[in-house]
């Protein structure tokens, strides 16, 4: 039995001028979902959640303008001889989950540097709410008709595929990827609560995890990014595996006395930041 799928179209409903988006709204609820999450991780190894909400300008700034950079970098061919303004019209389409993390780490790093929070610590209550938002997205690339893979044969046994507006049937390689990245969620959530855990681990095991996945599925779409012969998702997400596995390891041989005393760090960070804000009459 083959389940077959198809966008009703990218807008959910409209109103005179204004449309409201399936994309628009998938990423409202990955960015509340996110913070969530987030600020629930935070109190839980010590570290103040008021932090988070302040921290998400800082990744939209950091993460939003990269993400359009990297996608007009490498399809400079469609920008060249148009108007300029085009490179800034990200309304039309053309961002990239890999720019956006490359800002949105060193959003982070400013970020953490400011409040002198600690960075791995801080990141690994992050990745989590990262992994979702992206599960999320991958379905608004569905309703727009967008990051599918190769065409299927019309007597193809595959038991999911994506029909497109002209009839053809490809690949739903943003159901593959969202079905990964919502697994990867489980286990990062999971893996949240285990005590000791030590800092840098899940931000390591999210690069590696989301990597993998990203450079297969990569290998069955049609629209990637391309440097010459080579397609670049495939060649950021192999770096950023071993990137992952550096951090795994370097994580991994943290003693507990480390690990402990990080987090007795942080502890003292939000005793803190609680008392100065009850004396200030605004306590979390």
């Amino acid at each position: 039995m083959t389940l077959v799928l198809q966008s009703p179209g990218p807008i959910l409903f409209s109103w005179g001028s204004f449309s409201l988006s399936w994309y628009g709204l998938l990423i409202s609820l990955a960015v509340l979902l996110g913070l969530i999450l987030a600020r629930h991780l935070a109190q839980r190894r010590g570290i103040s959640p008021q932090y988070i909400p302040d921290l998400l300008l800082w990744l939209v700034v950091g993460s939003l303008p990269m993400a359009r950079l990297y996608y007009v970098v490498f399809e400079w061919e469609r920008y060249r001889d148009g108007p300029w303004w085009q490179v800034l019209a990200i309304w039309q389409g053309g961002i990239a989950i890999h720019g956006a993390l490359m800002g949105g780490g060193v959003a982070l790093y400013l970020f953490v540097r400011r409040n002198q929070l600690e960075f791995w610590s801080f990141a690994d209550c992050i990745v989590p709410s990262v992994i979702l938002g992206q599960a999320l997205g991958r379905w608004g690339n569905f309703f727009n008709n967008e990051a599918y893979g190769k065409a299927l044969s019309p007597d193809s046994a595959l038991w999911v595929q994506l029909q497109l507006p002209d009839g053809s049937r490809v690949h739903p390689t943003f159901l593959y990827e969202s079905l990964w990245n919502f697994g990867l969620f489980g286990i990062l959530w999971g893996l949240s609560y285990r005590r000791n855990l030590p800092p840098g681990s899940l931000l390591g095991l999210y690069l590696v995890g989301y990597s993998l996945g990203r450079f297969w599925i990569e290998g069955l779409r049609t629209d990637s990014l391309m440097l010459g012969p080579l397609r670049v998702a495939q060649v950021v997400s192999l770096l950023l595996i071993g990137v992952g596995g550096l951090l795994l390891v370097g994580s991994l041989r943290r003693t507990p006395r480390q690990t402990l005393s990080l987090a007795a760090d942080q502890t003292g960070r939000l005793t803190t930041h609680n008392r100065i804000d009850n004396e200030s009459g605004h306590a979390e």
